[in-house]
């Protein structure tokens, strides 16, 4: 099990190189330490929806790859059971949203990870709440 930021930096690096959708959001890890992780992204083109604003779908996708890493950044598998995202700001090509979540809480079973997207300038972007199921799987990492 990862026990500091340096194992745990290793094992997500190869969680996200396992996750195709990840490699094309173009999200990287910034900061990774058991519970907690920060990813970056600069959001391009074909992340735009049909009002000319970064797609909710990239903003949830990009909170949820934090959630999900965060989650199993102690080394066993963890599960989404529930998520939900409130926007709050519009965001447009070539803005870097930073993804930041961290561990509520933690039990043998379940954990909550609140996730604050931002923009460089630091204005809140989403807010992300997630919850997962935690099993005794072990990572093949």
């Amino acid at each position: 099990m990862p026990a500091n930021e340096a194992d745990t930096r290793i094992r997500l690096e190869h969680l996200t190189q396992r996750d195709p959708f990840v490699r094309w959001l173009g999200a990287v890890i910034d900061y990774a330490a058991p519970g907690a992780v920060r990813l970056s992204m600069c959001v391009r083109e074909e992340h735009m929806n049909f009002n000319g604003t970064c797609h909710g779908g990239v903003l949830f996708s990009l909170a949820d790859t934090a959630f999900g890493l965060a989650s199993n950044s102690h080394g066993t598998i963890a599960v989404g059971v529930h998520a939900d995202v409130a926007f709050c700001s519009p965001v447009g090509v070539g803005d870097v949203i930073i993804a930041e979540a961290t561990e509520a809480s933690r039990s043998k079973r379940v954990g909550t990870y609140p996730v604050r997207i931002s923009k460089q300038d630091g204005t809140t972007v989403a807010l992300f709440t997630g919850t997962v199921h935690r099993t005794d799987k072990v990572h093949p990492v």
